[in-house]
C-alpha cells in the first residue's frame, strides 16, 4: 500500500513505469483504430478507452492517467476531424473549439482525477482490493460526467443537440443526460469497473511478486 501512495509523489518515473506507459499508449492507438474502441451507435459511441487509461492512473499514478487521457481525447479529437464518428463529425462542423474542448480536457481530467481518486481509496482499503475496481469505476463514470458536462454546456442550444432532446419530448439538462447516456454509459461503468479492476489489481499483485 504504501508503494501505491508513493507513486502519487514521485516526480519521475521509473524506466518499467515509462515502458508500461509506452504499452498503454500504443494499446490505445490500436484501440482507437479498430472496433476495440468504439462501437458505433446511432448517437453516442460505446468507448472502452477509458479501461487503458484508468488502468495506467491506478499502476503508475495520477500523471500517467493525465497522459492517456490526453490520447484518449487526442484519438477522439481525430475522429471528429476525419469523420470517422458522425456524432462528433457534426460537433466539429458547429464549433471545431468547442469540440476540442469536448474531447481532450475532459478526458485528461478523467485520467487524471481517476489516479488521485485511487490513491484516496487504496489508503483506505484494507483489502486491498476494492480499490481497483472502484477506479476502474470511476474512469468510466468521470469520463461520462466530463465529457456531457462540456458537451452540454458548449452545444446544449444547438439545433443538432436539441434535435435530440426534442426526441425524448423536450427533456431538461439532467434528464436529456440520463436518456442520452442510457444503456451505453451503464455498459461502459460495468466494463471499465470489471476489466479495470481485475488486471490492474492481478498486475499489481505481479509485479509485487518480482
Amino acid at each position: 500500500m504504501n508503494e501505491i501512495a508513493a507513486k502519487g509523489n514521485k516526480t519521475k518515473m521509473s524506466a518499467h513505469e515509462l515502458t508500461s506507459l509506452g504499452l498503454l499508449t500504443g494499446i490505445l492507438l490500436l484501440m482507437s483504430f479498430t472496433p476495440l474502441g468504439y462501437f458505433r451507435t446511432l448517437g453516442l459511441s460505446i468507448s472502452l478507452m477509458m479501461i487503458p487509461v484508468g488502468i495506467g492512473a491506478m499502476l503508475i499514478g495520477p500523471k500517467a492517467g493525465l497522459w492517456l487521457g490526453f490520447v484518449f481525447g487526442a484519438t477522439s479529437f481525430y475522429q471528429a476531424m476525419t469523420g470517422a464518428s458522425p456524432f462528433s463529425a457534426m460537433l466539429m462542423s458547429i464549433n471545431p473549439f468547442y469540440t476540442f474542448l469536448t474531447c481532450v480536457p475532459t478526458r485528461m481530467a478523467m485520467g487524471w482525477l481517476t489516479g488521485v481518486l485511487f490513491l484516496l481509496f487504496h489508503k483506505l482499503d484494507r483489502k486491498n482490493t476494492g480499490s481497483y475496481f472502484i477506479g476502474g469505476f470511476f474512469a468510466a463514470f468521470l469520463n461520462t460526467l466530463f465529457f456531457m458536462s462540456v458537451l452540454l454546456i458548449c452545444f446544449w442550444n444547438t439545433d443538432y443537440l436539441q434535435s435530440f432532446n426534442a426526441k425524448f419530448g423536450g427533456l431538461n439538462p439532467f434528464l436529456f443526460v440520463l436518456a442520452f447516456v442510457g444503456v451505453n454509459g451503464a455498459l461502459e461503468m460495468t466494463s471499465s469497473c470489471i476489466v479495470g479492476g481485475i488486471v490492474s489489481k492481478a498486475v499489481n499483485q505481479a509485479l509485487q511478486k518480482k
